[in-house]
């Protein structure tokens, strides 16, 4: 029998394109978003942004992938993958970061282990 907390690791929360969210996001789930998102981002799984996406505010993620806009830092606590079609303008944290022919970024990049914790204790 799984346990609660492995519960969430199977689960995606879809924000649909056409949707628009103004405030913060969190899950303890996997995330997919194709719609517009303003607001912060703190997502204890994986975050897929897709191309007809548009983000503005922090994100916080254990894995991060990406074919759509981003205007903010990105914290990813594994990996991030900026797909051909990103567009990111904003700092990313990250320990292993890939980007793709066609991505445009905008931005510093730091890949120093930044720690698998990714809950904000700046209240």
């Amino acid at each position: 029998m799984a346990s609660k907390k492995d519960s969430h690791e199977d689960e995606v929360s879809i924000i649909s394109s056409g949707v628009k969210i103004e405030g913060n996001l969190s899950s303890e789930g996997n995330v997919r978003i194709d719609g517009i998102v303003i607001g912060n981002l703190l997502i204890n799984g994986n975050l897929t942004i897709g191309d007809s996406s548009e983000i503005k505010g922090e994100i916080r993620a254990k894995n991060v992938t990406t074919n759509g806009k981003v205007e903010g830092k990105i914290y990813a606590s594994e990996k991030l993958k900026l797909e051909s079609k990103s567009i990111i303008k904003g700092d990313l944290v990250t320990k292993t970061l890939i980007i793709e022919e066609g991505a445009i970024f905008d931005g510093h990049s730091t890949m120093n282990g930044y720690s698998s914790d990714i809950k904000k204790d700046d209240k």
